[in-house]
């Protein structure tokens, strides 16, 4: 959001009144300043000139490192591309992390509105964001994105693997399209994107992936053969991926939410959600704001720099 400010200006006239008729009655009093008070006023001036000057100027010195700080604090904000980013989880990681003080490539599949308006948030609170629409399951419009944000900005520092979809059904109804689609949007686009961020992070021997996972990873659940395989896919692909780049210093981790507010969830009957509640020792869903804090924590925070290869659930205790 812009927001302006308009200004007035006041002029004031001043009016000088000339005695002419008057300056040659009083010429005579008027008394004349010796040469030692001439010369302490010009000492005098001159050193509140100076003053005036060396405050000036340090004025300036301090607005020039200012801008010079600030110059610096643009260049050093961590790149970050958030997949899945238009709504649910991944809205609420990309507002966090442009919050932060990221530059945020917002991706999205078809929500193009709904990714802009994120954009506009990050922008709002003083961040740098950008939209780039394509599907993480086509290795062409993977590649795309990664050139995208390093024309934009020069590199890519952190990868949030968030984009999935489900298919629900029971597996003896489940159709094979059902079955692959989630697999490869899932699954195999987090496989794309993690290949071509860690590229560009390997060779500056720095980076953290963070790849969004699902509590059915680890339990399984009816219905959800697809998404359970998909998840439990990932989780594995985190563990392997980890141990292969940690020589070159990039973390990669996995966090497994439970049950989160979203559109699906608010669309559940009363006695659905009274069966989902009572599976969740907290006694409520989480929040998309609290999983996307364990999201910043883990991508920037220093103290996350001896974390790698993990599986963090926010699930409310359901697994614990």
């Amino acid at each position: 959001m812009a927001t302006s400010a308009t200004g007035s200006t006041i002029a004031a006239s001043l009016n000088l009144i000339s005695h002419n008729n008057s300056i040659s009655r009083h010429i005579k009093n008027v008394h004349f300043p010796t040469s030692d008070q001439i010369i302490s006023s010009v000492k005098l001036h001159c050193r509140s000139t100076r003053s005036l000057a060396s405050s000036g100027i340090k004025a300036q010195v301090a607005t020039i490192e200012q801008s010079v700080v600030d110059s610096t604090k643009n260049v050093d904000a961590p790149v970050v591309i958030v997949t899945g980013a238009s709504r649910g989880i991944g809205k609420a990681v990309a507002l966090a992390l442009g919050k932060a003080g990221c530059k945020v490539l917002v991706n999205y599949a078809r929500s193009s509105k709904e990714a802009e308006e994120v954009c506009k948030e990050i922008e709002g609170s003083g961040g740098q964001a950008l939209t780039f629409g394509g599907d993480v399951s086509k290795e062409a419009d993977v590649e795309s994105m990664m050139k995208t944000a390093v024309d934009a900005w020069g590199t890519v520092d952190v990868l949030i693997n968030n984009a999935g979809i489900t298919r629900d059904g029971l597996l003896m109804r489940m159709k094979s399209s059902q079955w692959q689609d989630v697999i490869d949007l899932n699954l195999t686009g987090v496989f794309l994107c993690t290949q071509a961020a860690a590229k560009l992070m390997m060779k500056k021997k720095k980076g953290r992936i963070i790849n969004i996972a699902s509590v059915v990873g680890l339990t399984g659940n009816i219905g959800q053969a697809n998404y359970s395989a998909a998840k439990a896919g990932v989780i594995g692909f985190t563990k392997s991926v980890a141990r292969e780049y940690a020589s070159r210093s990039i973390n990669v981790n996995a966090i497994a939410p439970g049950f989160i507010a979203s559109d699906m969830t608010s669309k559940l009957s009363g006695d659905m959600e009274q069966k989902i509640l009572q599976t969740i020792p907290l006694g409520r869903y989480g929040q998309p704001e609290e999983v996307a804090g364990l999201v910043e924590f883990l991508a920037l925070n220093p103290a996350a720099a001896y974390i790698t290869g993990q599986v963090l659930t926010i699930d409310g205790g359901m697994v614990m």
